[in-house]
Formats: structure tokens, C-alpha cells, sequence
């Protein structure tokens, strides 16, 4: 049980009127007490608590009897029944938000705006930028020029954490340090609903997935001061290659093996690579769940076998694999039989809120408190903001059916795409280890023209299609200095050219209907222009010009 003072200029003036208290549905009465050292914020694992200690006093026992005074005192100003009324529905959200406090998990039904709105604005007030007589006089005093964006970060201005932890209170920002702790406790509980039952602590912080993987590895460097490099599986995608360029190591990219049309593990090479360097100069072994077919993810368990084996630690990029039940299978059985030392996870993939946050959890409570106190000063708190007004809203029933949406678009985007396959003589590969993404042919358009599979992309892009990828045969890519050839594909020579598209969090079916039909435009569009139709249905002469001038365009954003 940890301790943290909030003890800061309006908590005292608060004690020096004889009651301690912030918001008054917060707090749980446990007794008198004499001193302001009294108040304090008590972190239980899962669970958040402020505790309020008032001060003996005859007519002010409790906040809710302030409460009860001010309600009585508007009768004198509204028909008591209507005020009773009133009364009565209050406490209906402030029974929702002790609720959330108590017990620190998601709501089983999702909140009405109106609470949540409650919810963030006693949150705020608690912090000293929003302190009525607040004189700050200090270089940071969460002061904005803009109204406009104060509005728009709901007057959550301090951030989250100190200099030393992301993850520590802020003696001047209770609310924002409340709003921190809650989001992160709301978190862990919906990975435990979504697979992983056993993950023991975990945190949001506000970088994208890249770097909070960069933020892993440089707090292995101090465990590991011997090792240089990092194992790789090759995974074609350039922000988890270079957060290992980032942290200062250099990665050892283990190529993947043919199996069928899947792409997967080469367990062997990754054995003999360990044993080739030695175990104490591997930094750890740098695994990946979520990923585009025909590549899919790692042989996770055995991985971590082969990590607990040799002692070297297990870092998962699950980008956006919490919101599969086979990906978040696969960290739990991986941590149970082997050794899984962190996962990382993107918030703007997984819970539909803007880019810039993400989670890392882990197994081991201490190493994952070990990386929030890497973070160098405070942080932005916007992403811990937007994913609990999500989680809030949203509730874990409503979670839950978007994650089974999610797995029924997968089977009808799948068939659809098998069916248009067919009919232009491509087909859908068999990819069954990958439960996001799928896989389409090209090799009738890559026959044709060297230069009709990009065209394709580019021509999607044009029509309003984000998402879908068009993979070359043979494109050489460098990234920080190492070369990749057939990159996109995820190995030097995949067999044919093919179409990526994702079904994820989010998609509906009037979403897949409609890449299906615009896809089917662009096939018919292509094989009638390799067969040098003069009359070109439904694409005039500027679409081609667009076509063509944003082709190699298209190609670069899919690099990116």
C-alpha cells in the first residue's frame, strides 16, 4: 500500500475551515483527525481511493451533510418534491462514480454523457489551476492563454506524473493524478477481459507504440549493461525496427520461413543466433503479435520458452493486437510457459481515440513500475483522458460487441474477398494464424504490367479507399541504414504480388461492402486497360492523369 501526500494549498484552506475535503462523493470518512498530514491518496492494486479525514465538528460531520445543507437550502426557492426530486437523480451518477472509485474497473454498462461530464469536472476542480483564489507563483501553474483549449482538455492542465514517474501523484493536480490512476486501472481490467488474465500492471503513456517499445529497451539497458543486440523476427514495418535504433542497439533481423502461404518464426535461427552472440550481449528478444498477412504473428510461446531458457528477456509488439482474442491467447500462454517480460499495445488501434498514446503492461509489477519511472519529467494527459471518457462511455459490455463485430466482420470481409478473388482469377491466401489481416493475389496484374499493382493502390487512394495495401514483388527499401529487399512483404522473395486489407476494430458492413465494390471498379478498370480497350467504362481521361501522377506517391505512404 502506497502513500502519497495531496496535501497542497486548497486542501489546506479546506482544513482550516474545519473539514477536509475536494468533492464530496470521493471520499470515505474514516475517522477524526487533527493534523492536514492526515490526507492522503491510497493506491491499492486495481483499486483508487482518496480518503478524506475531517476535523471534529458539531454541525459538519460529513461532505454528503454539506450536500443535504445545500439542498435544503434550495427548498426555500423550489417546491421541496422537485428539489427531493433533483436530489434523487444526483445521486444516481454519483452512485456510478462511487461505483468506478470502490472498485476501480470498467462500468459493466457504458455511462450517459451527462456523468461523465460530472465525472471530469469534479476531477478538475480538484486540480490547483482550477482552485478559486489559486495564487501560483511558480514557473509551472497550469496557466492557458486559449479558452478554446482549455475546453478541449476539460481544464486538465498539470499533466500526469513528476520529473521521477509517469506514473507518481502530483501534489497540486489531485484530480489529473486521479484521472491517471483510474484510466490505468480501467485499462488493466479490460485486458484482462480481452485474454490476458494474469497481467499484473500496466500504464498508459503518451507516445505512440514505436517509442514506448524504445522506452522497454532502454529500461532493459540498465538490467543488461553487456548486451548490444536485439533479435528480431522481420516484420516489414518501420516504427518497431527503429525504436531498437533509437534505444541504441542493433537489431538482428531473423528472416521468416515459407509455410503454406504464411509467413512464420524461424525458431531455429533464433536459437543458434542466441547462441552465436551469447546470452548476456542479447538485449532481449523483440516478438510481434499483430501484423499484415501473409505474415503472422510469432510463435510467441515457444519464443518465450527459449527467452526462459536462456535468461534473456521477452518484449511483445501487440500494436494492435488486444483487440484479438488469438493475439492476447497468445501473450498469456507465452507468459505461463516461457517468460514474457513487457507488451506493448496503441490506444488509437485498439480503443477508436486519437493517435499519440499507448500501454505497456507486463507480469512482473516491479519492472513494469521500473519503466514508468524511465519516462524522463511529466506527460501530456490527453491520451489518459480520451481512452477513459471511451472506456466510461463505451462500458466493458460495449467493448465486448465491438471485439465481437470485430471477429465477425473478419469472417465477412474474408468471404467477400474470396468471392471477388475468384472471379479475376486470383484467390485469398491461406493465412489462418492471422486474425486482423488477409491477403489477395495479384499475379494476373503483375503478369501484365510491372507497374499495375502500384497503380492499383494508387487508384483505391483516389476513390476514398484508406487502409488497403498493394506489396510489390521485389521493392528494396532502406530504413536507418539497413536495406531490406522485398520490403512490405516481410521477406526477401515472396512468390507474388498481393492486396492487404484489415479487419479491425471498429469496421462495419457497409464498410466492407463498399471497398468490395470499389475494388471490383479497379480490377475490371485494369484488366480492361491491359487489354487496350480504347472505351474505358466509369474512368475518364483525368482519372488516369490522377492515377498515374500519385502513383509512386502512394507507393512512399505505404512506406512510411
Amino acid at each position: 500500500m502506497l502513500k502519497h501526500s495531496l496535501c497542497g494549498p486548497g486542501v489546506r484552506a479546506c482544513a482550516q475551515r474545519g473539514v477536509l475535503f475536494v468533492v464530496g462523493f470521493f471520499f470515505l470518512v474514516l475517522g477524526p483527525c487533527r493534523t492536514v498530514q492526515g490526507a492522503s491518496c491510497i493506491l491499492v492494486p486495481s483499486r483508487v481511493w482518496l480518503v478524506g479525514l475531517v476535523l471534529p465538528s458539531p454541525r459538519r460531520s460529513c461532505p454528503e451533510a454539506m450536500n443535504r445543507e445545500s439542498f435544503a437550502a434550495s427548498e426555500r426557492l423550489v417546491s421541496p418534491a422537485y428539489v427531493r426530486q433533483g436530489c434523487e437523480a444526483r445521486r444516481s451518477h454519483e452512485h456510478r462514480i462511487r461505483l468506478l472509485l470502490e472498485k476501480g474497473k470498467c462500468p459493466e454498462d457504458g455511462w450517459d454523457e451527462s456523468t461523465v461530464e460530472l465525472f471530469l469536472h469534479e476531477l478538475a476542480i480538484m486540480d490547483s489551476n482550477n482552485f478559486l483564489g489559486n495564487c501560483g507563483v511558480g514557473e509551472r501553474e497550469g496557466r492557458v492563454a486559449s479558452a478554446l483549449v482549455a475546453r478541449r482538455h476539460y481544464r486538465f492542465i498539470h499533466g500526469i506524473g513528476r520529473s521521477g514517474d509517469i506514473a507518481a501523484v502530483q501534489p497540486k493536480a489531485a484530480g489529473s493524478s486521479l484521472l491517471n490512476k483510474i484510466t490505468n486501472s480501467l485499462v488493466l481490467d479490460i485486458m484482462k477481459l480481452a485474454g490476458v488474465h494474469s497481467v499484473a500492471n500496466c500504464f498508459v503513456v503518451p507516445m505512440a507504440t514505436g517509442m514506448s517499445l524504445t522506452l522497454c529497451f532502454l529500461t532493459l539497458r540498465h538490467k543488461r549493461p553487456k548486451a548490444k543486440y536485439i533479435i528480431w523476427p522481420r516484420i516489414d514495418q518501420k516504427s518497431c525496427f527503429k525504436s531498437m535504433i533509437t534505444a541504441g542497439f542493433e537489431p538482428v533481423v531473423i528472416e521468416n520461413v515459407l509455410e503454406g502461404d504464411e509467413l512464420r518464426t524461424d525458431l531455429k535461427a533464433v536459437e543458434a543466433k542466441i547462441q552465436e552472440l551469447g546470452p548476456d550481449c542479447v538485449l532481449c528478444v523483440h516478438s510481434t503479435t499483430s501484423c499484415f498477412a501473409p505474415r503472422v504473428p510469432d510463435r510467441v510461446e515457444e519464443l518465450a520458452v527459449i527467452c526462459a531458457n536462456y535468461g534473456i528477456p521477452h518484449i511483445v509488439n501487440n500494436a494492435y493486437g488486444l483487440q484479438s482474442s488469438k493475439c492476447m491467447h497468445l501473450i498469456q500462454q507465452g507468459a505461463r510457459v516461457g517468460r514474457i517480460d513487457a507488451f506493448v499495445q496503441s490506444l488509437d488501434k485498439n480503443f477508436m481515440v486519437p493517435v499519440g498514446g499507448a500501454i505497456i503492461a507486463g507480469f512482473n509489477d516491479t519492472f513494469i513500475q521500473e519503466i514508468s519511472k524511465m519516462y524522463p519529467g511529466r506527460a501530456s494527459a490527453s491520451p489518459s483522458l480520451d481512452v477513459l471518457i471511451t472506456l466510461l462511455s463505451l462500458g466493458s459490455s460495449g467493448y465486448k460487441k465491438l471485439l465481437k463485430e470485430r471477429k465477425e466482420m473478419f469472417s465477412y470481409l474474408s468471404s467477400q474477398l474470396k468471392k471477388l478473388s475468384e472471379a479475376y482469377n486470383e484467390r485469398l491466401l491461406h493465412t489462418p494464424h492471422n486474425p486482423i489481416s488477409l491477403a489477395v493475389t495479384l499475379k494476373t496484374l503483375d503478369e501484365h504490367c510491372d507497374k499495375a499493382v502500384t497503380q492499383l493502390g494508387s487508384m483505391l487512394f483516389t476513390r476514398q479507399v484508406s487502409g488497403a495495401r498493394v506489396v510489390p514483388v521485389g521493392s528494396v527499401q532502406t530504413v536507418s541504414g539497413y536495406t531490406f529487399r522485398g520490403f512490405m512483404s516481410h521477406t526477401n522473395n515472396y512468390p507474388c504480388a498481393y492486396l492487404n486489407a484489415a479487419s479491425a476494430i471498429g469496421m462495419t458492413t457497409q464498410d466492407v461492402d463498399l471497398f468490395i465494390k470499389r475494388l471490383d471498379k479497379c480490377l475490371k478498370t485494369l484488366r480492361k486497360e491491359q487489354n487496350e480497350e480504347a472505351d474505358v467504362s466509369g474512368v475518364d481521361s483525368y482519372d488516369k492523369i490522377e492515377d498515374a501522377a500519385i502513383e509512386e506517391m502512394i507507393f512512399k505512404l505505404d512506406n512510411a
